[in-house]
């Protein structure tokens, strides 16, 4: 074949490629559509080219703009499953096992990435993990330097072989949804392990709430910046060259072992750079319809705590806005006691609880690791979410919180605080009440005593006679034990601010 000829072929091939109806990644075999809401499904074709989407007994036409994108909505739809959805153009698609029910996005970085296989009660969770009506979407971890149209992924049913490598908190979050809607629910994960909040956040927002973003960016790919770099990678490769010798030396000393030294992202390209995550695994999922988002994240930007008291409510208000939904339901996990995490990112997380509506907070403070970012028991963090979930979005009269500080006065020598979230009532789980300092006018925090006296909690210390602040949990990794009759943990709180 000579070379017009073949060029000729080729370009042929390509243009029947393009004149090809393609739906999105997200309309794939087993996918879940969101009910009760107008549902959207795109994709791509021919400029020009008529689409029809069938499904439910709803036919829909839609004409593929000049750049090959077309769309159309499906009406509100009770749950159910699985049905047949026929997409038609010049071509026709046939998906005989989409469901529709609820749809919650798992996003946020490790804790959330963290998966199944490694979860401590994987053994017993995985065999017992196969469900028909339990589906899950994984998004590849990639950047981008400007929003993206499609994700390279396909929706799976719920099974051993699936469920290992997907999120350990969304799985338990998702199969404790199914048992208690009885609908099918999918599942998307997208997230990815040391990602900074303003990384999930868009360019826009960003420019307006946190510009130091991209003066700090600027800043880590300058020419010293980038040298500095470069000497830290050989240093680093020439480490983990030596490692096997190193780990061996340690050993013949009977010292413990190093950690294999990590080789530190390139700023050039890090997936730490402003909005490109947002750009290349969030911005491709919109506008597909969702019930809300779980989030686990805050690690990374806790090194500036008082800074994601703003930026945490505004990427969340970002992902509202950008998605089209309204405020959808959004809860978050409070970061893990931690020897690395200190109590001003808790504190961030708190408040952004208390100011943004539709949100949740669960509290792990009794699932943490001291030594260990990465806690393996996964389940319990799940299904407080998921306790969230069923008590604020789907009307069940439970209690999803534990106690949270709503006001502090003043008796004498003695601070009374009060509560919200009381389930059924305080608590000291295991003994007496533990964790609480108090301060004088010389704002020196000292050891209190704490009781519960009904539905508050009395705070003294001896030499402090007129109290001005209380804290509680105020430590990376805190040793507290207030809890409320539904069996959750109290927030770590301060009255004063500094």
């Amino acid at each position: 074949m000579n070379r017009n000829l073949w060029l000729s072929v080729a370009m042929l091939v390509a243009g029947l490629a393009r004149a090809e109806v393609q739906p999105h990644p997200l309309f794939t075999e087993g996918c879940v559509l969101q009910r009760d809401v107008a549902a959207p499904v795109w994709g791509k074709a021919k400029g020009g080219e008529k689409v029809t989407v069938e499904f439910r007994g709803q036919t829909l036409t839609a004409t593929a703009d000049a750049d090959g994108n077309w769309k159309v909505c499906l009406a509100r739809m009770e749950a159910g499953g699985p049905f047949k959805m026929v997409i038609r153009g010049e071509n026709t698609i046939t998906l005989t096992n989409v469901c529709v029910g609820e749809v919650w996005v798992c996003s946020g970085q490790s804790n959330m990435g963290f998966t199944m296989e490694r979860a401590s009660n994987a053994a017993a969770a995985l065999p017992a993990s196969a469900d028909p009506q339990l589906r899950l979407f994984k998004v590849p971890m990639v950047t981008a330097d400007t929003p993206q149209y499609s994700v390279n992924a396909a929706w799976a049913v719920s099974a051993p072989e699936a469920v290992k490598g997907f999120t350990a908190v969304g799985y338990f979050f998702g199969r404790d949804l199914r048992q208690a809607l009885g609908v099918p629910v999918g599942l998307i994960m997208t997230a990815w392990g040391g990602s900074y909040a303003e990384a999930w956040t868009d360019r826009a927002t960003l420019e307006r709430v946190l510009p130091a973003a991209f003066t700090r960016h600027q800043d880590s790919i300058s020419e010293k910046a980038i040298a500095n770099y470069q000497k830290t990678l050989q240093n680093v490769k020439k480490a983990r060259d030596n490692f096997k010798t190193t780990v061996a030396k340690a050993k013949a000393e009977g010292k413990k072992a190093p950690s294999l030294p990590r080789v530190p992202d390139d700023p050039r390209t890090t997936k730490n750079r402003p909005s490109v995550l947002f750009n290349a695994m969030l911005a491709p999922l919109q506008p597909f319809a969702i019930r809300g988002a779980i989030w686990y994240q805050g690690e990374s930007n806790a090194g500036r705590a008082k800074e994601y008291q703003t930026l945490f409510p505004a990427m969340i208000t970002n992902w509202r806005q950008t998605w089209g939904l309204g405020d959808f339901p959004f809860f978050f996990v409070q970061i893990a006691p931690y020897n690395g995490q200190p109590p001003e990112i808790r504190e961030a997380q708190l408040i952004a609880w208390q100011k943004t509506p539709n949100t949740a907070m669960a509290v792990i403070t009794d699932h943490g690791d001291a030594a260990d970012i990465h806690p393996t028991n996964k389940e319990p963090v799940g299904q407080r979410l998921a306790l969230a979930a069923r008590a604020l979005t789907y009307g069940e009269k439970i209690e999803y919180s534990g106690p949270v500080f709503k006001q502090m006065r003043i008796n004498g020598d003695k601070a009374v605080l009060s509560f919200e979230h009381l389930g059924g009532g305080l608590v000291a789980k295991d003994g007496a009440l533990k964790g609480f300092t108090v301060a004088g006018a010389d704002k020196k925090h000292v050891a209190a005593t704490a009781e519960i006296k009904g539905d508050t909690v009395i705070v003294s210390a001896a030499g402090v006679q007129a109290p001005v602040a209380v804290r509680y949990g105020w430590a990376n990794v805190p040793d507290i034990n207030l809890f409320n009759k539904a069996g959750l943990p109290a927030t770590p709180f301060r009255t004063d601010s500094e």
